[in-house]
């Protein structure tokens, strides 16, 4: 790592109070179906699907529905204080979600296929709902987590993968010769799709510009990649706490790397396939 990394990046970079509104009137935000809110105060994040002249319905990434008064209620966007109101009218277009698709006006969660998404960890599971969670929650399939690659053989077993039980999982840093892909090439078969983006960690997959930054930084073998970030970037953040503003910070598909954008596409299609058909 280099030595001048703090004039690099410059001091905190990922410091500061995102929450604390700037100087002004706090932006108005209307309803959308599919608008990712978190209540200030109770701290619940959850899609809007559903709201009337006084309150707002949230359903969290494990299909619990939240009912919040739109006034006093304080909300959260992008980690932005916002007031949530009602639109004035019906949008001109087709209303998109934030993985860029259509979002489907009303719809309610379906109940969940037996097949499903398997992420690596809570912060991929996290991104992967913060973008794809509408489209996810349309077709009915659960994200999970794996808590590690190297547990990926046994969930396979047990999981029991067959034409209308497949599994879709997403590995960081899948590249040739790594651990991840050896244990990948492991279960392979017509029904799991594992595949992956090249980064060593899920934060890699959000731009830099989008926090600021021209590049993430180089972090030398042996040392713990986020907490080796983190010190390159000037931030005495725990890595709890940081990916919570990184998070915030992606607002659509638009701020990831197209690495990423394209696997996670591929996973969704793989388990939503119609029944006998095959890749």
């Amino acid at each position: 790592m280099h030595t001048d990394s703090g004039k690099r990046y410059g001091r905190d970079v990922l410091a500061g109070d995102w929450r604390r509104p700037r100087k002004g009137a706090v932006r108005e935000v209307p309803l959308e179906h599919g608008l990712v809110l978190e209540s200030a105060d109770e701290g619940f994040c959850g899609a809007v699907v559903g709201w009337d002249k006084r309150t707002v319905t949230l359903e969290d990434r494990n299909g619990r529905h939240r009912v919040f008064d739109l006034e006093p209620a304080a909300f959260l966007v992008d980690g932005t204080p916002v007031t949530a109101v009602r639109p004035a009218a019906a949008p001109a277009g087709p209303l998109r979600s934030a993985s860029g698709s259509v979002a489907v006006r009303g719809a309610r969660s379906k109940v969940a296929r037996e097949s499903r998404i398997y992420v690596e960890g809570v912060h991929d599971a996290e991104l992967v709902e913060r973008i794809w969670g509408h489209d996810l929650r349309v077709e009915g399939v659960v994200v999970e987590y794996l808590e590690g690659v190297d547990h990926l053989p046994d969930i396979v077993a047990e999981f029991g993968p067959g034409p209308e039980r497949r599994l879709g999982v997403l590995v960081d840093h899948l590249v040739p010769g790594s651990k991840e892909s050896r244990i990948a090439e492991r279960v392979r078969s017509p029904h799991v799709l594992v595949t992956g983006h090249p980064f060593v960690d899920i934060w890699q997959a959000v731009k830099p510009s989008v926090l600021g930054f021209a590049a993430w930084p180089e972090v030398p073998r042996g040392v713990p990649w986020k907490e080796g970030v983190l010190r390159a970037l000037g931030s005495s953040e725990e890595p709890g706490e940081a990916w919570r503003r990184i998070l915030a910070s992606v607002r659509s598909y638009a701020d990831l790397e197209p690495e990423l954008l394209g696997r996670v596409e591929e996973i969704i299609d793989f388990v939503t396939a119609p029944q006998g058909v095959q890749d």
